[in-house]
């Protein structure tokens, strides 16, 4: 695997460094080395970045995890591994930032499911478009929403793929709608991809839960 020319762009410390939490509890010690030296970031190992919402790491460096990821476990294993990762990600920071802060309160919570998510898939990409370099939007349909990244730090500088990578941001989605629909799960499906030739990473997000 080739080192990955750093992109310029940025990720916010928190969130990097609960990502890599993350992984280090699914992998174990041993197992986040490997990754990271895969990567070519061997200086990452016992040396997490800071908690703090500087903008400070590259896309690149997440877009070489998530390779390095595919590249030791498999494309389906490392799939499974990056879904967990961005699960945690959600679950261990974002519900507390702005527009999502209140989503915990009674209020909320006593809203009709339409109404949580109409409110909380734009919140979502809000947040992330002001604390990182990732640029999110996100549209309302009939039957689904579509969350798409403009810019986006987990298939950086990936090209010519035949399938999505992003599952990473599949399953940071995933959590978050779990949250703010009070445990439900969504069906979330990576429509284009970036490192497929695609102009953005695209997400359909189904209204309708599957349990």
């Amino acid at each position: 695997m080739e080192s990955v020319e750093p992109s310029g762009y940025y990720y916010a410390n928190k969130f990097a460094l609960i990502m890599l939490d993350a992984l280090a509890d699914v992998l174990g010690e041993n197992g986040l080395k490997a990754v990271l030296n895969l990567a070519h970031l061997p200086n990452l190992i016992d040396n997490f970045p800071p908690d703090n919402l500087e903008k400070a790491f590259d896309f690149a460096h997440v877009s070489a995890i998530n390779q390095a990821l595919e590249e030791i476990y498999g494309p389906r294993g490392g799939r499974g591994l990056a879904l967990r990762a961005g699960r945690a990600t959600f679950a261990d920071s974002l519900r507390n930032f702005g527009a999502l802060a209140g989503a915990g309160d009674l209020a909320f919570k006593v809203l009709p499911l339409s109404t949580k998510m109409r409110i909380g898939v734009p919140a979502m990409a809000r947040i992330f478009t002001q604390v990182s370099d990732q640029r999110s939007t996100s549209q309302e349909f009939d039957e689904c929403f579509v969350y798409t990244i403009h810019l986006c730090p987990v298939c950086w500088n990936r090209h010519d793929l035949d399938n999505p990578v992003c599952f990473i941001a599949v399953g940071l989605l995933q959590e978050g709608l779990r949250w703010l629909s009070g445990g439900k799960e969504f069906r979330v499906n990576e429509s284009k991809c970036i490192a497929m030739g695609d102009d953005v990473c695209e997400f359909v997000i189904q209204k309708t839960p599957v349990r």
